[in-house]
């Protein structure tokens, strides 16, 4: 018995040097995780510490692929930046929402939203606010 490859795929598209969109498809789990932890050290390192995580084309993430996240999440803060994922297959959402995380990740429904979250002066946006 034989196991298909995963399916993943990663592309980035810097938006200016601070800030880059990673698009992720496929499934981010024990197999594929060290390319992906791999390719947002070295995006962070290089000074990209606005990152904004397409996850639209996702359809699986497991525990070590949460891992990554929450490593890069990590690093990106303690860089004084910020990382927004955009996510919106219910199944994944619902990962999210069971582990809580979804309290800890900024998740929104389009690139445009999450951009505009990671760009925002810190402290996010006051918009509305007196």
């Amino acid at each position: 018995m034989s196991f298909a490859e995963p399916t993943f795929r990663v592309t980035e598209h810097d938006v200016d040097e601070r800030t880059t969109i990673v698009a992720v498809a496929g499934e981010i789990h024990v197999s594929t995780a060290p390319e992906f932890s791999g390719l947002l050290t070295a995006s962070i390192e290089s000074g990209r510490t606005r990152l904004v995580l397409d996850l639209t084309d996702v359809v699986f993430i497991d525990s070590t692929g949460l891992s990554v996240l929450l490593n890069a999440l990590r690093r990106v803060t303690r860089a004084g930046g910020g990382m927004s994922l955009v996510c919106t297959n219910p199944t994944v959402l619902r990962l999210f929402e069971i582990t809580r995380l979804d309290s800890t990740f900024d998740i929104h429904a389009d690139v445009e939203a999450a951009l505009a979250e990671v760009q925002a002066p810190a402290g996010g946006s006051d918009a509305g606010m007196p």
